[in-house]
């Protein structure tokens, strides 16, 4: 099974406003496959909050997989992505394309996310888009790397001593 934690990133849904839309999908899609929760956070579009949540479940053993959801656009406060960029130590760029070109098959404003994949420890991190659709869709088209890209990371010993970052 594959240890997943769930992030998600929004004012809105972390100060009770409004429902997390986005990981209802994305649960509904990990059920289908070797994806176990083991954790659920929300936090709002605050970088050093984002970035401390990532260490936090990357620095854990027990969490394979950190998917983030929401932050990831041209808004002024989507900072995802750099809260992201701070703490992984290795990119991950091909997962972050295809999510993007698959995505604008289904939505031409997919092309507009600005979500990074990257690798922290021994745990993948994946930024999702906030919309509920465009989250599924985007993680619809790696999902099925996803097993894979986890096992070829146990098999270079990825998992190092903690990281400063």
């Amino acid at each position: 099974m594959i240890r997943t934690a769930l992030l998600t990133v929004s004012d809105r849904t972390s100060s009770g406003e409004r429902e997390d839309r986005s990981v209802q999908g994305v649960r509904e899609l990990l059920a289908k496959g070797p994806f176990v929760e083991v954790d659920y956070l929300v936090v709002p579009d605050e970088q050093a909050m984002i970035r401390s949540k990532l260490r936090l479940l990357s620095d854990v053993d027990g969490v394979d997989l950190v998917l983030t959801t929401g932050g990831t656009g041209l808004g002024p406060r989507d900072r995802t992505p750099e809260a992201t960029l701070d703490v992984i130590e290795r990119l991950v760029p091909g997962l972050a394309e295809r999510m993007r070109s698959v995505g604008a098959q289904h939505d031409p404003k997919a092309s507009l996310s600005r979500a990074v994949v990257g690798i922290r420890r021994a745990t993948l991190v994946v930024n999702l888009p906030g919309d509920g659709d465009g989250a599924v869709h985007a993680l619809g088209a790696v999902i099925d790397v996803l097993p894979h890209a986890l096992a070829a990371m146990r098999s270079q010993g990825t998992a190092a001593a903690p990281a400063e970052r």
